[in-house]
């Protein structure tokens, strides 16, 4: 049986960022290729009582200036030269997500991901504003006009929903969560264990 391997994504999350720059190296290492899966991390975290860890860790001396730290490290160390704080973090992903349940829906899904991270985590465009979120599909060459129209129907909202609930019910708590089969890991510091878990279900250790 062939292995599975999936991402849950939002693009709220830099972390989430990491993951897709690095998820193709392991596609070419294994052979798999990642399924990507749009879900609402605010929705996660109200279904699972969690919260961002800026927020978690605000009143923990030293905590949130260690993470800063730790990503800039992961930056330098990866070479991912074009990454970029979003100066407007954090910022409502809702209209972007639901964006990404059409491009799932119409077949485009890693291709918008693609774009919509490059413009949150290397442009800092405010995604959450509307006339910003249509220019940068129109820059992306999408059709913006029918993305918008459609994230505003009941279809592209309710799935939206339904995948963030259908994530949280196979244990997922934040993003990036990724799933190799039924095996979950969190965290952009876990791929090489993802990656470990692939070769282990092909067979190859």
């Amino acid at each position: 049986m062939a292995v599975t391997a999936e991402l849950h994504i939002d693009v709220a999350s830099p972390n989430i960022y990491f993951c897709h720059k690095l998820i193709p190296g392991i596609e070419e290492q294994t052979g798999v290729t990642f399924k990507y899966i749009p879900v609402l991390l605010g929705g996660i975290f109200k279904l699972t009582n969690n919260q961002a860890p800026f927020l978690t860790y605000q009143n923990v001396k030293g905590k949130n200036e260690y993470m800063r730290l730790e990503m800039q490290r992961f930056v330098r160390d990866h070479a991912m030269n074009d990454f970029r704080m979003n100066s407007h973090f954090p910022v409502n992903t809702v209209m972007a997500m639901r964006g990404a349940i059409v491009a799932d829906m119409e077949g485009f899904v890693k291709e918008y991901f693609d774009a919509v991270l490059k413009d949150m985590w290397e442009k800092s465009l405010k995604m959450d504003d509307p006339e910003v979120f249509k220019q940068a599909l129109v820059d992306h060459g999408f059709d913006a006009d029918h993305i918008l129209n459609r994230i505003q129907e009941e279809d592209v909202k309710q799935q939206l929903i339904a995948n963030t609930a259908a994530t949280v019910e196979r244990g997922t708590f934040g993003c990036p969560t990724l799933f190799v089969g039924d095996e979950i890991f969190f965290g952009k510091d876990s791929l090489p264990a993802v990656e470990q878990e692939i070769l282990r279900q092909q067979g190859q250790l």
